[in-house]
C-alpha cells in the first residue's frame, strides 16, 4: 500500500510530528510505501520523489507583502494544490493520511486529491488524524486566551463566535481570518470528503461528533508510545522532588501549579520546557527550572521523580507527556479534563484533581509527597497501564486504510 502523509511540518516540532515519523517508519518496515507532503523547510527530515513542498511561512516575520498576502493564502491555497498533485502524479498514493493542515496547507489539498482521483481513476481514500480540534474550533483549542477560559461558543453558534471573542492571540484581525476560513470551508462541505476521522481520544471524539460533517466519520484510537516500560521502587535518596514537564503557558495550568507551589515551600519542584510563563516560573523559590529538555536526559528527570504533575486546564486530547510518564513507571497526579482521564488509572497509576482548583491541587500534591507507601503502590500501577507500540498501532490504522476502500 502506499501512503502519503501530509502535515505542514516536516521537521520534529510537536506531538504531531513525532506521531507521523514514528508511523510513517512502522508502515514503512511493515513493507508499506510511504512518502510525505508539507512545508519546505531548512530542517525538514523526511519528504517525496519529486521533492514538491510549499514555500515555509513564517507569520511572525517576513516582508510587508508577505504579511498582506497571508490572510489570503491561509485560507485557500493554489501552491498547495499545484504542488500535491506534482506528488500525486508521480507516487500514485493509495492513502492520503491528513494530520496538521490548516492556515498553512489548507484545506485546499483535500479538492486537488479529489481532482486528481476523479480525473486519474485511481481510488484514494482520505485519512485524518485530529490533532486538536481545529475542525470545529478556529483557533483549535475550544479555549478562549483572552479569558483564559473553556468555550465551546463556535460548535453552537457558528464560527462568527471566534471573531466577537478574538479567540486567536486575542486579536481581532487574526480571529477575523480564522473565523472567515472555518466559513468558507463549511460552507463548500470539505471535510464531508474525508472517509474517516480518528480521534486520540473518546473525548475529542464527542467533540467532533458536534459537527454534522464529522459525525459518523470518527472513530477513537488512542495514541501509541514507543517507549520501553520501566519501574522502580520509591528510594527517598533521589525521588525528592515532583517534576512538571511541557509548554508553560496559560491554558497547561502552570499559573495554578505555581500558586500551588508557592503554598507548599517544604516541597522541591523541577519545571522542564520552555514558553510565555518561564518568567513567572524562574521566581519561585522551591521551582527549580532546568529549560526544555529532551531524550535521555528528560527520561532521567521523570524517572527520578517521586511523581509527575500535569495540571492542564484546556482539553487536553491525549497528551504524550502524562503517557510517557506512566510508561516509565512514575505516578501522575493530572487534572480531570479532556482526555486525560481516559489515560490515568486513578487510584492505581495516579490521582486526577479538579482543573483549575489550586486547593484541590495542593491537597493531592501533599498526599501524595507524603506517603511513600502510596507512591510505590502506584509505580507498581503503573505497570498495568498499557499503551500501544508504533507496530500494534500501525496493525489498526491499516484495518482503517482498508475499511474505508471502497
Amino acid at each position: 500500500m502506499k501512503v502519503l502523509m501530509i502535515n505542514k511540518f516536516l521537521y520534529p516540532n510537536g506531538g504531531s510530528e513525532t506521531y507521523i515519523f514514528n508511523l510513517g517508519k512502522a508502515l514503512s518496515e511493515a513493507g508499506h510505501e510511504v512518502q510525505y507532503f508539507g512545508m519546505e523547510h531548512e530542517g525538514r527530515c523526511v519528504g517525496n520523489d519529486v521533492n514538491a513542498y510549499t514555500a515555509d511561512m513564517e507569520f511572525h516575520s517576513g516582508s510587508a507583502f508577505t504579511k498582506i498576502t497571508y490572510p489570503v493564502k491561509t485560507i485557500y491555497s493554489k501552491e498547495a494544490r499545484k504542488k500535491i498533485r506534482l506528488v500525486l502524479e508521480n507516487f500514485k498514493p493509495d492513502v492520503c493520511h491528513l494530520n496538521n493542515f490548516n492556515y498553512q496547507l489548507t484545506p485546499s489539498v483535500i479538492l486537488e486529491i479529489r481532482k486528481w482521483e476523479k480525473e486519474s481513476g485511481h481510488r484514494v481514500r482520505i485519512i485524518y488524524t485530529a490533532h486538536d480540534y481545529q475542525l470545529i474550533c478556529p483557533n483549535h483549542m475550544l479555549y478562549n486566551p483572552s479569558s483564559h477560559t473553556l468555550c465551546e461558543q463556535c460548535t453552537k453558534d457558528g464560527f462568527g463566535s471566534c471573531y466577537k471573542g478574538r479567540c486567536i492571540h486575542g486579536s481581532s484581525a487574526r480571529s477575523l481570518i480564522g473565523t472567515m476560513e472555518g466559513i468558507y470551508w463549511k460552507k463548500r462541505k470539505t471535510y464531508c470528503e474525508i472517509d474517516a476521522v480518528i480521534c486520540p481520544s473518546e473525548f475529542m471524539k464527542k467533540k467532533l461528533d458536534l459537527s454534522e460533517e464529522l459525525r459518523g466519520r470518527t472513530l477513537t484510537l488512542h495514541n501509541f508510545l514507543d517507549m520501553k516500560p520501566f519501574s522502580s521502587g520509591f528510594d527517598s535518596q533521589q525521588d525528592n522532588y515532583i517534576l512538571y514537564f511541557g509548554r508553560l503557558s496559560q491554558e497547561k495550568g502552570i499559573a495554578t501549579l505555581l500558586s500551588a507551589c508557592r503554598a507548599l515551600p517544604q516541597i522541591p519542584f523541577i519545571f522542564a520546557g520552555t514558553g510565555p510563563m518561564d518568567a513567572a516560573v524562574k521566581e519561585v523559590p522551591n521551582v527549580h527550572y532546568v529549560g526544555f529538555q529532551t531524550g535521555e536526559a528528560l527520561q532521567q528527570l521523570i524517572n527520578r521523580a517521586r511523581l509527575t504533575v500535569y495540571p492542564s486546564e484546556w482539553y487536553e486530547n491525549c497528551p504524550y507527556s502524562v503517557m510517557e510518564s506512566q510508561t516509565m513507571g512514575t505516578p501522575v497526579l493530572a487534572s480531570k479534563i479532556g482526555g486525560i482521564p481516559e489515560l490515568v488509572k486513578a487510584g492505581i497509576s495516579g490521582e486526577l484533581f479538579t482543573a483549575g482548583d489550586v486547593e484541590d491541587l495542593k491537597s493531592h500534591l501533599i498526599g501524595m509527597w507524603s506517603n511513600p507507601s502510596k507512591i510505590n503502590r502506584y509505580r507498581r500501577g503503573c505497570s498495568t497501564v498499557h499503551f500501544d507500540t508504533a507496530e500494534q498501532y500501525c496493525c489498526k490504522i491499516l484495518k482503517v486504510y482498508k475499511d474505508n476502500q471502497q
